[in-house]
């Protein structure tokens, strides 16, 4: 069964349009950025470094505007859309197609800085969460199984947590089941305790009694 996907506002990319003399125009920041906390959806989100490894490799990724596959700025598979991890996160550089729809909706609003963010579409495959018992818990994603898309975006939409909070409540069954578990063991141990307890007693009395 496949993961569902999930998509996040990237707050600290750095988009911008890179114009070199005879090259074509290109579109490149980060998408993603490891080791920051999210916004407060519920629960606080990191993505750890080294997350897109298997993604990267496994993954045939495009670059959309708003995560409109109509539009489309780029492709892996096509050598339009390049991705990378570095120390900071996940970069990616794309050239767009040489049109006025994406001169006039895309590149001139990045240009002005009125679109500054970027969102990606992913599914993960391991997470970690902490403070499960707290208000906020804290989720860090240690792997992303498929990256889907990379987007500039206009609004910087809510993301839709179910697919994390289903995540949350599948971790906090499994340490009650673990905690369950524990005290099954320790009640059966305390058990035989008591039975070796019994036993040794009986057989010290019966050695004084001889």
């Amino acid at each position: 069964m496949k993961e569902p996907k999930e998509n996040r506002i990237n707050p600290q990319a750095e988009l911008r349009v890179i114009r070199s003399e005879g090259e074509p125009v290109k579109v490149a920041g980060y998408a993603a950025v490891f080791n920051r906390d999210s916004e407060d959806m519920g629960f606080i989100e990191r993505i750890a470094p080294g997350a897109f490894k298997k993604a990267l490799k496994n993954s045939d990724t495009r670059a959309l505007f708003n995560h409109d596959s109509n539009i489309v700025l780029g492709r892996e598979s096509a050598g339009t859309l390049t991705l990378k991890e570095d120390e900071k996160g996940l970069f990616m550089e794309v050239t767009p197609p040489d049109t006025q729809l994406v001169r006039d909706m895309v590149l001139s609003p990045i240009d002005r800085g009125d679109i500054t963010q970027q969102s990606f579409g992913f599914t993960v495959s391991q997470d970690k969460w902490e403070d499960v018992d707290k208000d906020i818990p804290k989720r860090t994603i240690l792997e992303v199984r498929e990256l889907f898309d990379v987007s500039p975006v206009t609004f910087p939409a809510y993301p839709d947590t179910s697919v994390a909070l289903r995540s949350l409540d599948k971790t906090k069954e499994d340490l009650a089941t673990e905690a369950r578990n524990l005290e099954a063991t320790l009640q059966d141990e305390k058990k035989n305790l008591e039975i070796d307890i019994l036993k040794l007693e009986r057989t010290n009395g019966g050695m004084k009694r001889g």
